[in-house]
């Protein structure tokens, strides 16, 4: 079945807004000093971190799986080995392998080139002064990137601003991203192995065990084992959804926020075939990959003579085909799309980690297919405003860098579409949906800040706007890892005020499981999503330049903006109607489409 785009952004090329999130990497950093007072023991021996700035405690690089290498490669997480001596969690670990991008703070030289090191699952945790064991709640992150780039260790994802502010545990954690996270072949269930080891979900699977780690650790921290909210944001929140869809993750967590994600799984079919088999496969499949690297390696001439090889080989030929290629050169056989992030199927129906062909809506009407939990989902109202301006194709550019827009109205127009799908798909149906199938309550927000100075003459509040991404600082109460000075002083006192709101609902909800009046009390009412007809269910996040922080009744349909779209005469060419229902509605049938009087087909 097709999908919308939307939904396939959120998970192919989600985690644009880690090109705002990340200093300099080629930034000079003073090296964390171990502190006595720190010292906590975990199940495999005691770890000493160090005092932040503001007073708070910091453990960095902490591991909670065995590294996943050499054998342990494409095969579930296994515990952390114990140790004897004490753990310095004074730095971050490496990045999982990925290719180099300046989204996820690899140095200049590095971009386009693969980084990491297979050696790589490890979790970050900060308290704040005064903690006692096993009392406070849990905020869990997983970061975005279209489950290709990113790390824990993002400068925007430091914990320490919400973990004083509110009394809470940050968590944050690296997870196996691309082919070394998400990779399934016959030839690799060949081997002996458990059901995990055979699902190809290693990234899944590695927010699990990081998940159970941090069950059987946090207390020492001052965390509160029976009260963990995971977060995360575009592929990260992807991720909160595949949480709540696993049956393995059940009881790790207790209450979960979605932001600008959504749920896509990729079937067997998509992840193992042929691409030109009679059910197609993606075009970087597993069996597309063997058949690269025997190209690549001088085995085979060409992808028919690749294929025939494959075919003709032993199980234990292909794996061990596989298993001699290091991380990088996998990695370069994928093709890129923005930033690093990579083409490829991620996330698996095995039907073990995950159910088969499962979607959002649909998996959410029935508790019986998901674990039922307080849940908060929202969305930017710009989400696709950032991929445009990236993309190049509506902007105008000098030596690569954009500097205007060649029409700004059909530029608002194209964004206002984009981003009200990606709504409508990842948050209002699958609130309605949970909504009506659970008694916990579901809670739902817009983020619209839009306030960003222009830059160079580059109207950045215009261009990306409330674009994806734009909320990750709001809420972890940190600015100054952003790539761009893109609020200046004016905007500043306003930003800042309503990050400390943000900051306040997100951790009244880890405590209670609802927002209400936030931490402080101080903040707007905001009411539970409902179904019933004119009445408020969505909160708006903005500052008081902009009408504030407030409750609307606004509800996102794919099919009201269908409707709309089909009214719509504002399209000055035929070809640009076709292209912008054709990234909107790739779900829909071909007669339809060319109703439009559009020629190609979906």
């Amino acid at each position: 079945m097709k999908k919308t785009l939307v939904v396939v952004l959120l998970v192919a090329v989600v985690g644009i807004g880690l090109w705002f999130a990340n200093r300099d990497a080629e930034t000079e950093v003073k090296p964390n000093v171990a502190d006595d007072s720190t010292t906590v023991t975990t199940e495999q021996g005691p770890v000493v971190g160090y005092l932040e700035p503001n007073g708070s405690s910091a453990w960095l690089g902490i591991p909670f799986a065995a590294p996943p290498v050499g054998n342990n490669r494409w095969r579930a997480p296994r515990p952390p080995e114990g140790r004897s001596e004490q753990l310095q969690a004074l730095d971050y670990s490496a990045v999982c392998p990925q290719i180099g991008s300046g989204l996820a703070g690899a140095k200049s030289e590095d971009y386009g080139k693969p980084v990491g090191d297979e050696d790589c699952l490890y979790l970050n945790i900060w308290r704040p002064a005064g903690a006692k064991p096993g009392t406070l709640p849990v905020m869990f992150w997983i970061h975005g990137g279209g489950n290709s780039i990113g790390h824990g260790g993002s400068p925007t994802y430091q914990g320490a601003n919400l973990a004083q502010a509110h009394n809470v545990v940050v968590v944050t954690m690296n997870y196996r991203l691309g082919p070394m996270g998400w990779f399934t072949h016959p030839a690799l269930r060949s081997e002996v192995g458990s059901p995990s080891d055979h699902s190809g979900n290693y990234g899944t699977l590695d927010i699990v065990q990081a998940l159970s780690w941090t069950q059987n650790n946090i207390a020492n921290f001052g965390g509160d084992p029976t009260n963990v909210t995971i977060f995360g944001e575009s592929a990260g929140g992807a991720n909160v959804l595949t949480m709540m869809a696993s049956p393995l993750a059940a009881g790790l967590y207790h209450k979960a926020i979605v932001q600008s994600g959504g749920l896509f799984v990729s079937t067997m079919a998509e992840a193992e075939h042929y691409s030109d088999a009679e059910i197609p496969g993606h075009d970087f499949s597993s069996a597309e990959i063997v058949n690269l690297l025997l190209v690549r390696s001088g085995q085979a001439t060409d992808r028919q003579d690749a294929k025939r090889q494959q075919e003709e080989m032993t199980q234990a030929d292909i794996v061990a085909l596989l298993r001699s290629q290091s991380a990088g050169e996998i990695l370069t056989l994928y093709q890129g799309s923005m930033g690093g992030m990579l083409d490829a199927p991620a996330v698996f129906g095995d039907g073990y980690v995950l159910s088969e062909d499962i979607q959002s809506a649909e998996l959410f009407s029935d508790t019986n297919n998901y674990n039922v939990t307080p849940v908060m989902l929202g969305t930017n109202r710009d989400e696709v405003k950032l991929f445009m301006m990236l993309s190049g194709n509506e902007t105008k550019t000098i030596f690569g860098i954009p500097y205007g827009l060649k029409d700004e109205d059909a530029y608002n127009r194209d964004a206002r579409y984009g981003s009200n799908a990606w709504k409508a798909s990842g948050v209002d149906s699958i609130a309605t949906a949970l909504t009506a199938a659970q008694s916990e309550p579901v809670f739902a927000y817009r983020f619209d800040w839009d306030e960003e100075k222009s830059v160079f003459g580059f109207d950045l509040a215009t261009v990306i706007g409330a674009g994806h991404g734009m909320e990750i600082g709001f809420i972890f109460g940190n600015f100054q890892g952003f790539g761009l000075d893109i609020y200046g002083e004016e905007g500043k006192p306003a930003r800042d005020e309503l990050s400390k709101s943000m900051m306040s609902y997100w951790a009244e909800f880890a405590y209670s499981g609802n927002p209400a009046t936030g931490r402080d009390g101080q903040e707007v009412q905001w009411g539970p999503w409902t179904n019933a007809g004119g009445a408020d269910r969505l909160m708006v996040l903005d500052t008081t330049r902009d009408a504030g922080i407030r409750m609307t009744d606004e509800l996102v349909t794919l099919s009201g903006i269908k409707a709309e779209f089909m009214q719509d005469q504002s399209f000055k060419t035929l070809a640009d109607r076709c292209a912008g229902y054709a990234r909107l509605f790739r779900n829909t049938t071909d007669e339809e489409y060319k109703s439009l009087q559009c020629k190609a087909s979906l």
